[in-house]
Formats: structure tokens, C-alpha cells, sequence
């Protein structure tokens, strides 16, 4: 391949996938600036079940449970030990002798550590056992982290018309928050600089999760494809046991929430999102964490990308829902052929400009500068936007000083994307398919605990 056929194909590919985006982009904004109040339900009207799955969680697990027992008095709290090598069973068993409504699950090696779905699907398989057949429609599991706080109107929201009261709903997603991101200083031990990048850090994880992603699920209302994450998703029971295949509902991705909200959608069941109850949980301030967990979210995205013949044969799916879906299983592929691409333009530009030097300048003169100006204003532009809108939409008393520093901060934050995406490549070439656990900000870190491995 000569250099000027490479720079063609770049040049092709990075204005294809820009304009690709920033159209995307657009269409998930009007939603996001649209939402509208939600009505509330009956929360008596079902049978709420918290599902904590844990591996070694000490340092967080024992407080949770004391916020769901006073939180939601009416449901039960079923804790699933994966094989913890620390406190967390003996936490629990404490806490449900002085509590009560909690219920622990203990799995052991072999049978345990081999991934989160496996988890869940013991969860799953137990409960089951413990609700009649005719109550199971009215039966819901909520999964919530080792550190996750429910918003206390939870279940009200989730009994609304809209979500569960509609007999079709299979699962519900709450919003995410990142429970830290007003920790003026994360770092007590370190400078001022590694507080204030550590608060940024925090910062852009809850813009993501809040701005984003939560507008994605939103657009995804009006293509029949809204899907569940791993924390603060609740399912129907009779949905799950419904989609069951196996071991269970849950297969086996490292993306396995995406997997069983698809399971749901192709099973002709209905997923819904809902920015009127939340779930907390705890952003990371270590990037290399950071790095290991998105990582493994980006290799189960890979790895799903063999439903795309079952999701184009659906008929329970319109083209608008496949396309949509294919798309969303496209990322991590384009964010890898992204990086070999993309900077080819700017490279060409460069080169061209220390052997032509006056050649550029007549190029800038005769609209190129209008161009690269265009360029600029648009990349950066559909990355800060979101600076703005969460002002608006998340945080209006910040200052709008502060709102162009986020947008500007997530700009460079969206980068790591393609690190992110290049590792989840080799973990993949590489067979690297265990449950890597995410590391918490209190616990102590020993060599080689940041890899995923299969034990």
C-alpha cells in the first residue's frame, strides 16, 4: 500500500466515522434535554430482593448492608460470597444475625471465582427456589455493587406505570452517580496537584455516567434497545427465569449485564431507563484501576459481538434497534482502527508543512484554515458540549467556569478510550477471561492483582 492510498483511506475513515459521531451525538443530546417528571408506583405491590455479588469486599461490604436494612426494611438482602480469601462472609453472617432480612450465599473454588454471571446465576437459581411460580411476575432483584447506595426512592420509581408497572418491563436501569465527587480532598496523603487531578478523575467518571451514557440510554427509548449495567439494575423475576439457558440467565461475558439486557430484548421482553432513582457508587482515582476495569468492559463488548447475526434475525428487533445495537458492538473494533488511522491526516499535515512550508501557506490562505478551523471547533465541540449539559442538566449550582473546565477535562478524559481498547484487545488475543475485580480506593493493592485472570 503507497503512502498516498493510505492517506486517502485515512483521510475517508476519519471523515465517515467523524461525521458518524457527531450526527450520533446530536441525536442522543434531544432526549437527554427533553426528560420529563416520571410518576411514582406502589412499592407494596412486589417482592424486592437486593443481590450484593461480593469478592472480597471488607472494606465496604458491612456499611452497604446496614443502608439497605434501613433504607428498604421490606426487602431482603442476599449477599453472594465468591470465595472471599478476607472478612466479607464474616461481616455478613454478623450483620444478618444483628439485622435480619439478610441472606449469604457462599460458592467455593472450583465452583467459584470463574466470573460475576456465575454469581449471579447461583443468586438467581436459590431465590427462585424460595418464591412460588405465581408470585414471580411481582418478584424483582435488584444488583447493586458492594458499595453501591441506592437512591431511597428506589422502589417507588421502579413500580411506576412506565417501569414495572408495565407487564412487559423484564429489567429497569437506575442512573449511576459516582458517590465522591464532591471529596474536596481524595488524596489526604498527597499535594495539592494530585488532589485536584484525583477530583477531576472523580469528576469525568460521574460526567460519563450522567451525561452520556445516561443520554444514550434515553435515545434508546425511541429504538427499543435500552440496556442494564452492572450496578443498580433491577430485573423480573419471571423474566429472568424466562430468558434462563444453563446455568441461568447470566452467560458468560465480561460484559455481562449488556449480554442479559440483549437476552431480554431478543427474548421479547422490554428494558427501561430511569434518571428519577439512582444508584451511588465509588469512582476510581487510580488510573491504572480505572484502566483494568473498563478494560474489561470494552474485551465483554468484543466478545458480545457475535450476537450481531441473532440481533439482525430478530424479528422482535426493528432495523433501527439492529443498527443501533450493531453500532454500539462496532466501538471497541473502531476505537483500535481509530488509533492507527486517525492521527495519518494530521501526520501527512505536518510533513507536508516542513517540506512545503510556502505550499501550506497558500493551502491556509485559499480556505484550508476554514477547514481546519471547522475541524477543531467540531472535535473539540462534541466532547465539551457535555461540560455544558451536565451543568444544566446535573449540577446547576456550579459555575460556568467550572462546566467549561469539564467539558475541556472530558475531552482529554475520552482519549483513554483508545488505551482502554487496545488492551482489551491483547487480554482477548491473550485468552484473559477471568472476573478482574475492581480494586476500591481503601484496599491495599499486591503485585498482579490488576490482571485479569480466570481464578
Amino acid at each position: 500500500m503507497n503512502h498516498q492510498l493510505l492517506l486517502d483511506i485515512s483521510i475517508i475513515f476519519s471523515l465517515v466515522a467523524g461525521t458518524v459521531f457527531l450526527g450520533y451525538v446530536v441525536t442522543i443530546i434531544l432526549p437527554f434535554v427533553r426528560r420529563k417528571p416520571e410518576e411514582m408506583g406502589d412499592p407494596a405491590a412486589y417482592d424486592w430482593h437486593f443481590v450484593v455479588p461480593c469478592r472480597d469486599e471488607e472494606a465496604v461490604i458491612g456499611e452497604t448492608i446496614a443502608y439497605l436494612r434501613e433504607t428498604f426494611p421490606a426487602a431482603t438482602v442476599w449477599v453472594v460470597d465468591d470465595d472471599s480469601e478476607d472478612a466479607t462472609a464474616a461481616i455478613v453472617r454478623e450483620a444478618a444475625a444483628e439485622l435480619g432480612g439478610v441472606e449469604l450465599i457462599q460458592r467455593r473454588r472450583p465452583n467459584a471465582r470463574i466470573g460475576k454471571a456465575h454469581a449471579l446465576n447461583h443468586a438467581w437459581s436459590i431465590i427462585r427456589e424460595t418464591i412460588p411460580a405465581d408470585e414471580r411476575d411481582s418478584t424483582i432483584l435488584a444488583v447493586v455493587d458492594a458499595d453501591g447506595r441506592p437512591s431511597a426512592n428506589l422502589l417507588e420509581v421502579a413500580a411506576g406505570p412506565e417501569l414495572f408497572g408495565t407487564p412487559k418491563i423484564g429489567a429497569v436501569q437506575v442512573e449511576v452517580r459516582m458517590s465522591n465527587r464532591v471529596e474536596a480532598t481524595p488524596l489526604p496523603n498527597r499535594g495539592r496537584l494530585a488532589n485536584l487531578l484525583a477530583r477531576t478523575f472523580v469528576r469525568m467518571q460521574d460526567l460519563e455516567f450522567r451525561g452520556p451514557i445516561s443520554a444514550i440510554q434515553m435515545s434508546r427509548r425511541y429504538t427499543g434497545t435500552v440496556n442494564v449495567g452492572g450496578n443498580g439494575q433491577l430485573t423480573r423475576l419471571s423474566a429472568l427465569d424466562d430468558i434462563a439457558e444453563g446455568e441461568g440467565p447470566w452467560r458468560g461475558s465480561l460484559l455481562e449485564d449488556f449480554e442479559l439486557g440483549l437476552h431480554f430484548l431478543l427474548g421479547g421482553w422490554k428494558n427501561a431507563y430511569t434518571t428519577a432513582a439512582w444508584v451511588d457508587q465509588e469512582a476510581l482515582y487510580s488510573l491504572r484501576r480505572y484502566i483494568v476495569q473498563r478494560a474489561r468492559w470494552s474485551q465483554g463488548t468484543m466478545q458480545c459481538f457475535r450476537y450481531l447475526p441473532k440481533i439482525w434475525g430478530s424479528s422482535r428487533l426493528g432495523n433501527l434497534g439492529a443498527m443501533e445495537l450493531s453500532y454500539f458492538l462496532m466501538q471497541p473494533w473502531v476505537q483500535v482502527l481509530g488509533t492507527i488511522l486517525y492521527p495519518v491526516p494530521l501526520i501527512a499535515m505536518i510533513v507536508n508543512a516542513a517540506s512545503d512550508p510556502y505550499g501550506m501557506v497558500d493551502w491556509l490562505a485559499h480556505g484550508g484554515a476554514w477547514l481546519l478551523a471547522v475541524y477543531l471547533v467540531v472535535g473539540v465541540g462534541e466532547f465539551a458540549i457535555w461540560g455544558v449539559l451536565y451543568r444544566l442538566r446535573c449540577e446547576p449550582e456550579a459555575t460556568w467556569r467550572a462546566a467549561l473546565g469539564w467539558g475541556l477535562g472530558y475531552l482529554v478524559y475520552v482519549y483513554l478510550i483508545y488505551v482502554i481498547a487496545w488492551r482489551a484487545v491483547i487480554q482477548l488475543v491473550r485468552r484473559q477471561t477471568g472476573w478482574a475485580k475492581t480494586i476500591r480506593n481503601a484496599e491495599t493493592v499486591e503485585a498482579g492483582q490488576l490482571v485479569s485472570r480466570t481464578s
